[in-house]
């Protein structure tokens, strides 16, 4: 099965998405639930997360 675990997993406070892979914890909890066509779709979107969770991070140490 196809995951974008990166065995990191730790749920920022701030944005509630995992350190290592960028999912919710919702979607951590479901994965095995979802269908490859929702798994695909989700991946999708984690480099996006990834980068503004950075962004949010920042500002947030930056405050």
């Amino acid at each position: 099965m196809e995951s974008p675990c990166q065995n990191l997993c730790h749920l920022d406070e701030i944005t509630g998405w995992c350190d290592g892979c960028g999912r919710t914890g919702a979607e951590i909890a479901s994965w095995i639930k979802f269908s490859p066509v929702e798994r695909r779709a989700i991946m999708a979107t984690l480099p996006q997360r990834m980068a503004s969770a950075v962004r949010v991070r920042f500002a947030s140490k930056a405050s």
